[in-house]
């Protein structure tokens, strides 16, 4: 499930990457490249209070999630991603 501070960065159809909050109806900043976006969803979510980074790749499918601090890791033994 789902919390509204919790962050998505996906790649647009103009071909920029966007860092947008789960429950915002608009991508709170643009990028043009996914690493910058990346970038400033974990210090966006760290600043929040934390929560979990959804990264897509290129196809549209999950490519990465991680916990960022200081939120709960539900699983923290065998998270080996980061």
């Amino acid at each position: 499930m789902s919390k509204g501070r919790d962050r998505t960065i996906y790649q647009r159809p103009d071909g920029k990457w966007a860092n947008k909050r789960n429950d915002a109806d608009r991508a709170s900043s643009i990028h043009s490249t996914q690493a910058g976006a990346a970038v400033t969803g974990r210090k966006m979510l760290g600043n929040q209070g934390g929560g979990e980074l959804t990264i897509k790749g290129l196809s549209g499918r999950i490519r990465s999630k991680d916990t960022i601090s200081p939120g709960r890791d539900p699983n923290p033994p065998r998270d080996r991603e980061h």
